[in-house]
């Protein structure tokens, strides 16, 4: 089962596709817009085109579990990719995805400079894996 998921954000966003299996993290993209319209439709032709048969998106929770002050945002977004891709959208808990991101690609021996560029798929990555191993524990 392949599996997307989505870390949505104001410029950037980015994208994470499991392999065929939805065991590992395969194909990683950013998509550069500020407009959901946009980064929706994108999503789906890149729903079409990996064949994904699960969407799981980030969700903006503060450090003590309540929703962040985005949710409603997260929420809005969660439903027009549902409405442009047919299929249901899982929110999954973001806390720290970002934080890891930047950790990985420091210890990468990227500079800060160039996390930019990778830092939205990184976190899409750490998502996706959370929500695989989520997958993994429940069979």
């Amino acid at each position: 089962m392949r599996v997307m998921a989505v870390d949505y954000g104001d410029a950037r966003t980015g994208v994470a596709i499991s392999d065929a299996l939805g065991m590992l993290a395969g194909f990683t993209t950013v998509i550069h817009s500020r407009k959901a319209d946009q980064v929706a439709q994108e999503i789906g032709k890149l729903v079409q085109e990996h064949r994904v048969e699960e969407l799981v998106m980030g969700f903006p929770r503060n450090m003590d579990g309540t929703e962040g002050p985005r949710a409603e945002l997260y929420r809005a977004f969660a439903q027009q990719l549902q409405e442009v891709t047919g299929m249901e959208v899982h929110l999954w808990d973001e806390r720290r995805t970002t934080i890891e991101a930047h950790q990985i690609l420091h210890a990468s021996g990227k500079k800060m400079k160039q996390h930019k560029k990778n830092v939205d798929a990184v976190a899409a990555t750490l998502i996706l894996e959370g929500y695989l191993n989520k997958l993994r524990r429940n069979f």
